[in-house]
């Protein structure tokens, strides 16, 4: 997988042009985003190797989610049915893409999402009403 250049060489705040004084650094890279999508079938989850020989678990694609419910304590697993809205992005939901502090229609009824499902490798959310 490419490499996304994270370094801040190139940015100036006025309009001048600004020249670089050294090349790419290794700890300057990052990657592309993890868009973890809603899946009619499969649960599918990469592992990648990050910075200092960390494993980063990343969820591509879901169709179940661990729901809370705050009131009893108690968590199940439950089917997401769809998308209602994503705060990060207003075209995700058409896409079908999750992410944190997104509503999801779920078996139990609306709940929000609560984890990073591209960075924890995990997909929990609390119910809502």
């Amino acid at each position: 997988m490419m490499s996304v250049y994270q370094g801040s060489d190139f940015k100036k705040i006025s309009g001048g042009r600004r020249r670089p004084h050294r090349g790419n650094r290794k700890y300057e890279t990052g990657s592309y985003p993890t868009h973890t999508t809603l899946s009619g079938e499969g649960h599918s989850i990469v592992h990648e190797r990050v910075r200092g020989g960390n494993i980063k678990l990343r969820v591509k694609k879901c169709l179940y989610v661990n729901v809370t419910d705050l009131k009893t304590g108690k968590s199940r697993k439950c089917k997401v049915l769809k998308i209602l809205e994503t705060p990060a992005n207003r075209e995700y939901s058409q896409r079908g893409i999750i992410t944190k502090g997104a509503l999801v229609e779920t078996e139990l009824g609306k709940a929000k999402i609560t984890s990073r499902p591209g960075q924890e490798g995990v997909i929990n959310a609390i119910l809502l009403g």
